[in-house]
């Protein structure tokens, strides 16, 4: 009776590694190219350092279409891709300040209470296409400029960031 209450006790203890591993790592892993990485204030992690991203796991995220115009664009353009607050959830991070880095070496510092407050996207489609890395692509984190006037400033158009290649949360 004590070895079965002692391989119970073990088999107990082993199942609850188990469930706690798979916790740690419940964000599946990047199985197509790494095109964002989240790191810094990140519960769910797929790598060592943070959260990986392939564009088919951020397609998998609900999906947003709004037509903005820009200051960088001549016509309004139709933006595609996830809220930004839910890839953020995705990776559990939690923190008051997103700094973004881009492709080109741009960094900008997004205030996290914008995704909330805001339906800011990732998009990784802009008129229907995918945004190669020539024009902004593949990832770009875009606010609703045309849905509030006080989004149409130098202010939200400094955050928006194309070429994004990975989000450090402080």
């Amino acid at each position: 009776m004590r070895a079965v209450r002692s391989f119970l006790s073990l088999a107990s203890v082993a199942v609850a590694f188990l469930v706690s591993a798979s916790q740690v790592h419940a964000l599946e892993p990047a199985k197509g190219k790494v095109i964002l990485t989240i790191s810094g204030k990140v519960a769910d992690k797929n790598t060592a350092t943070g959260a990986a991203f392939d564009l088919d796991m951020l397609e998998k995220l609900p999906q947003q279409t709004f037509t903005a115009q820009t200051p960088w664009d001549k016509a309004p353009i139709k933006f595609q891709g996830p809220l930004l607050r839910d890839v953020l959830a995705a990776a559990k991070a939690s923190g008051t300040t997103l700094k973004a880095a881009a492709l080109n070496d741009y960094q900008t510092t997004i205030p996290a209470d914008d995704a909330k407050n805001f339906d800011v996207i990732v998009a990784h489609k802009m008129n229907g296409q995918a945004i190669p890395v020539r024009t902004k692509g593949p990832l770009f984190i875009v606010y609703p400029f045309d849905s509030k006037a006080e989004l149409r400033s130098t202010t939200y158009y400094e955050r928006s960031a194309w070429q994004l290649k990975s989000i450090n949360v402080e």
